[in-house]
């Protein structure tokens, strides 16, 4: 078996559909992997508007996940909002072998 460090196996390639996306937790964080031209992307899912946990239900337009609850917009790249303010957490996305894997790193608080 093939692992990579520091990486987690999600899901098969299939198992997302084109231009839309689906919800996972590793450890204790949620994310949302999008499928965008055959493309993966990975982000947090929970929206920092009002903190709910549905960016995965997000409607896809121009390299955006747009919050089905209040229209935010979130770049897939990065997880910036179109003016440049920061949104949401994004993570590197390897395929392997027709398997989505997704390096989740847990955000610590630096007090």
């Amino acid at each position: 078996m093939i692992e990579l460090e520091g990486f987690t196996k999600i899901c098969s390639i299939g198992d997302v559909k084109e231009n839309q996306g689906k919800k996972f937790i590793v450890g204790s964080e949620e994310i949302a992997i999008f499928k965008v031209k055959g493309k993966f992307y990975a982000l947090s899912n929970v929206c920092p508007h009002q903190h709910t946990s549905i960016i995965y239900d997000g409607f896809l337009d121009a390299g955006y996940v747009f919050c089905p609850a209040h229209g935010w917009q979130f770049n897939l790249e990065t997880g910036n909002q179109p003016d440049g303010r920061s949104g949401l957490s994004t993570y590197e996305v390897k395929i392997l072998e027709n398997e989505v894997w997704v390096k989740v790193v847990k955000k610590e608080l630096q007090w």
